[in-house]
Parts: structure tokens; sequence; C-alpha cells
């Protein structure tokens, strides 16, 4: 009797002994060993994020920062009440259990229940004591201005590496050294961008959608005798904190950055830069003046003004930009020759890279250096060549600055994790090649002026000041479209660029909208050209021109 109650309790004790021993394992050692694993799943992100650098606006109002979150987590293969634990966890957290279960069906040891948890959550958990649910931190890159500049800004993607924009284009800067060591952070960015005059000019964006009817739109403010860029808007924008939702729905045409990545043809704005070519090699001045016919025959083709308008009697070349006349254009084309043409536009940078500080795109115009004559005719008037906004900015602000072509840019400093400050783009001037002189650029800044007071640009007018500009309207060419098929469709882009005080200028837009439902420029693009620089003029107090 007495050997079977030995037996009895010593299979007892065995048995006790590999329970403990389970528990042990499960809450002790395992358990460490869980709650470790489910921490490291976090800390090469967290420490990355905590050491990338952030980038700030203009006044140092914070773009992208680093923000502290708080999430809980269960491992339910150590929980003794797992039915009691949820319910519980239900109530705090505001799911329902069922979510719960769903969650942990996979039984996995590690499952994030929710993220975000506010401080009473927080509280709560923590007061549960409860062993197998953790409430751990982690850092995320957060937006705070959602839409706002999102094109130039980018996003940071799933492996901790900047996608597109400033993320993408100062990765090297922003991440982390060494990936993962706080001490040795990454630098922040400090923009040129005016958050009132960025707002501004996506709030006039958003009004010309729904006035309008607009695809597409940029609006870029520069200050041209710098290349400072105070504002580079866009009408299609999205939120980089969510940014998958986006590439779920395969929408990564909206990622990329219409005014350094999509070409498009100019228009007129573009007959100042064949004005300024021909004043600079002498073949022309500003009272030059041809006999205008309305249409040319070039090629066996015609080339006509809008409309096939004729403007009577001697026509000076600044009647052609006050009128906007194509066959004026032609004129002061053919004056100054294929090759000067060619040489003048690769000079203006209209076939390289601006140099901007983000990701961009260009085009060798390879159909006008075969110098057709045809092409190089539509080409003088902003048809059959196709730029980028950010080409049009920085060969306008030579234009605009005496002659000088200034690289456009965006980051003003960088501050590293030592505080030590650098300026990347403080030669900016210095450097700046000069591609006419400032006796041309005075002349061609005149008859922008005159442009605005006697011309179509009269609705840009700001009293009190002088503003020189050029309306464009480009017709879209059916391969821009997708569509298999020569010549061009009925959709138009119009635009607007002016700068002010013309003589002195302080700031530079260009207004760009996709198929506006006006018939040109000059009732679209034109007025919110006008209604923005009024209002940078104001915010700015830029001193009066004349009572």
């Amino acid at each position: 009797m007495r050997g079977r109650v030995n037996i009895i309790f010593s299979l007892f004790f065995v048995a006790s002994v590999i329970v403990v021993g389970r528990l042990i394992s499960l809450q002790i050692i395992e358990g460490d060993n869980y709650k470790a694993w489910a921490q490291g799943l976090h800390a090469n992100h967290q420490n990355a994020l905590s050491g990338r650098g952030e980038i700030f606006l203009e006044d140092d109002k914070p773009l992208v920062v680093n923000i502290e979150q708080s999430l809980v987590f269960i491992n339910s293969k150590v929980i003794e009440d797992l039915s009691g634990a949820i319910a519980t966890l239900s109530n705090i957290l505001n799911i329902e259990q069922d979510v719960i279960f769903e969650k942990i069906e996979s039984n996995s040891s590690y499952v994030v229940l929710k993220e975000n948890l506010n401080q009473e959550e927080v509280n709560q958990i923590n007061q549960l004591d409860l062993y197998g649910i953790f409430v751990n931190t982690k850092i995320e890159r957060y937006y705070p201005y959602e839409k706002l500049l999102s094109p130039v800004i980018g996003f940071l993607g799933a492996e901790n590496k900047g996608q597109y924009g400033l993320e993408e284009f100062y990765e090297e800067s922003l991440k982390a050294k060494d990936g993962i060591i706080q001490d040795k952070k990454g630098s922040n960015l400090f923009l040129t961008i005016d958050y009132n005059i960025q707002f501004q000019a996506e709030s006039l964006l958003e009004e010309a959608e729904k006035n309008l009817g607009i695809k597409g739109g940029e609006i870029i403010v520069v200050e041209p005798n710098s290349g400072r860029i105070l504002a580079m808007a866009s009408l299609l924008n999205f939120d980089p904190n969510h940014y998958e939702e986006y590439a779920l729905d395969q929408n990564l045409s909206v990622f990329s950055n219409k005014s350094t990545q999509a070409l498009f043809e100019p228009g007129s704005v573009f007959k100042a830069i064949t004005m300024a070519s021909a004043i600079e090699e002498n073949k022309i001045t500003p009272e030059t003046t041809y006999e205008d016919s309305g249409c040319l025959e070039i090629d066996d083709y015609p080339v006509c003004n809008y409309k096939q308008r004729i403007y009577e009697g001697e026509v000076t070349m600044t009647n052609v930009l006050e009128k906007s006349i194509n066959t004026g254009a032609v004129f002061a084309q053919q004056e100054l020759g294929g090759d000067l043409f060619l040489e003048y536009i690769e000079k203006f940078g209209l076939l390289e890279a601006t140099e901007i500080d983000l990701q961009e795109t260009y085009s060798s115009n390879e159909n006008l250096k075969s110098q057709i004559e045809v092409n190089l005719a539509t080409a003088s008037f902003g048809q059959g060549i196709v730029i980028t906004p950010i080409q049009l900015i920085k060969a306008y602000s030579a234009i605009a600055n005496g002659g000088y072509l200034v690289t456009p840019y965006l980051v003003e400093k960088i501050i590293d994790s030592n505080d030590n400050v650098s300026y990347p783009h403080q030669k900016n001037i210095e450097q700046a090649r000069q591609v006419i002189s400032t006796k041309t650029s005075s002349q061609v800044v005149s008859m922008l002026v005159s442009v605005i007071e006697n011309g179509f640009g009269k609705s840009a007018q700001v009293p009190g000041y002088f503003v020189g500009g050029k309306t464009g309207t480009s017709q879209v060419s059916y391969g821009s479209l997708g569509v298999n098929r020569a010549g061009y469709s009925d959709e138009t882009i119009q635009s607007f660029i002016g700068f002010a005080p013309a003589f002195n200028p302080e700031f530079l837009i260009l207004v760009k909208l996709d198929n506006p439902e006006t018939n040109t420029a000059e009732y679209s693009a034109l007025p919110i050209f006008q209604e923005l620089a009024e209002y940078i003029i104001r915010q700015r107090q830029i001193p009066l021109d004349y009572e």
C-alpha cells in the first residue's frame, strides 16, 4: 500500500516539476524573450526614426517631425484567463471583443491590438498589471500640415528610407548615422518656403478647381535674384501620414512633383525668351518693326496668330509681346537664325536640369536640333518645345534679375547633430552664369511691363507697383494625353509668369493651369497671379514704386 502511495506521490511530484518548469519557462525565461522580441520588432525602426533629421519651414515652423506614440500588444500564449483579459481590454480600448479575438487567432506570440494610445488608455492598461499585455512606445514620422507641400516633401517609406521629394533627395543628410545611434542623429533641414505664401497658393489652386474646372495646376513663387523658392504649390496633393492609401490605389503619379517632373509646351510665355535672345545678339530692338500678315507658310505648314488675327501697319517687337503675336515671334527667331536660337535655348538652361534640390526631369528637345524651319518657328512662341515649370522659372529669373541664371533651391540651411550650420546654396549668385547682358535684361523687362500697362496683361496690375509679365496659352498634344495620334487636342495649358516690383523684383510667380474652362490665360491664370502678387506685397510690406 505504502509503495503504491509513494509511486503516486512521485508521479505527482514529477508532474508538478514539469508544470512549474513550464510556467517558469513561459513567465520568466521565455516571457523575457517574448517581451524582448516584441520590443525588438520596433527597436531598429524606433531608434532610426528618433535619430532622423527633421524639416522646418522658413520661419522655423515644423514641417516634418518625429513623434512618440504608444501602442499595446498582447502575447496570448502566456495569459491564463484570456477571455477575461480580452473583455477588460475591449472596454479600455473601445474595441469589440470579436475584433480582438480575430487579431490573435493566428496564436501569434505578439499581436498589436491598438496604436496611438491616449494617456488614459496607457494608464488603465498599466494599472491592470496583467502578464502578457505590454505597452510600448514607437517613434513615427509625422507631417503636421498633412497635404500641404506634400509633393515637395515626399514621405518616409516602410524601410525607413525617404521616398520622393526632400525626404529622398536629402536622405543622406536626414538619416541617422549608423542607423540607430541617438547621438549620431541626422541633420535638420530649414527651407526657403514661406508658409503663408504656400498656403495662399494652394488655396488659389483649390478655388481654380471649383471655379475654372482645372484638371491640375502648379504655382511657383521664387526670389529671382537668389533662386530662393517661397512657394511650390500643386493641385494634386496627398497626405504623407497615410501614403499607403495612395500607393494601394496605384495612383503613384500623385507622389511626383509636377513643378520639376512634368514636361509641357509653355506657349506664348516663351516669346520673351525669343525676344531676349534676338536683342542680345543685336538682331532686333524693342522698336524693330515688321509687317504682320496673320499667317505665314513655312515648309508648307500654316503658322498663324491666335484666331488668325491680323495686326495692321507696322508692328514693333514690344507690340508683339503686348498683343502676343505669333508671327512677330517667328520674325524675331528668323532674324536670330536657327543656330543662335538653339544656342540661347541651351544658354537659358532649357535643355538641361536646373540642379534644384529635388528630383527633376528635362527634355533635350531633339526635334529642334535638326533645325527644321517650321519646328523652330513654332518653338519661338512656345509650341513644339517642352520644358518643366521650374526650367521656365529659372529662365525668367535671368530676364528679371539682370541676366544671371541662378539655381532655384528649397533648403536654406542644414544643421547637423553637432549644431554645425551649412548653407548649401550660399554661393548661388556668385556661381551663376550671365546669359544676357544687364542692358538686354532691362530692355526686355520694360517690354514685359508694357504688356501689363498696354497689352493683354492689364488685369495683372497692382496699384502703386510696376509689374512685368506674359501670358501663355498652349494646346496640349494628343501624345501628352496618352492618345496615339498626331497633332493637338482641344485641351489647353494656360499660364502667366510675372514679377514685381518689375525694375527691382522681390518675387516672381508662375501660375500654370491644366485645361481651365476659359479660352486664354488672360481670364484664368492672370487674375490668380494678381491676387497672389497683391497678397505677397502686403505680407512683405514691399515699398511702393509710385503713388
